[in-house]
């Protein structure tokens, strides 16, 4: 298909526009962008294989493996009462996780990979 030059300028604007909104992206700490703000009823979750979890996690998080046959009983067992903040490797299962989550009305938040949730929380990653 073939644009006019006039349009050729404005999707040439329209690319540089979301170039910029791209690298701003690739600064956001959670996939939502947000800071994610960690009071004292929030609890860390780690939603990867105890494998995973070992190699390496966010100080003070605790691991309900996504893959395992136990976690919808494990996730029904939370307290409503507190706030979750819910990561993985990429970002694939946190969401996932999140999801079902939400289902049980819980208060919960993806920060999405490991290394966006620690920019995102501030934790540090232990191993």
């Amino acid at each position: 298909m073939m644009l006019p030059r006039r349009g050729l300028r404005s999707l040439g604007g329209g690319l540089a526009l979301a170039a910029v909104a791209a690298l701003l992206a690739g600064c956001a700490a959670s996939p939502s962008g947000a800071v994610v703000e960690l009071g004292a009823d929030t609890v860390v979750v780690d939603v990867r294989t105890p494998t995973e979890f070992a190699s390496g996690h966010l100080e003070d998080a605790v691991n309900i493996d996504f893959q395992s046959s136990e976690f919808a009983s494990q996730i029904s067992e939370l307290d409503e009462d507190l706030d979750y903040v819910v990561y993985c490797q990429t970002g694939n299962r946190s969401a996932q996780a999140v999801a079902q989550m939400k289902e049980q009305g819980l208060s919960v938040q993806d920060a999405g990979g490991v290394d966006e949730a620690a920019q995102a929380t501030g934790l540090e990653i232990v191993r």
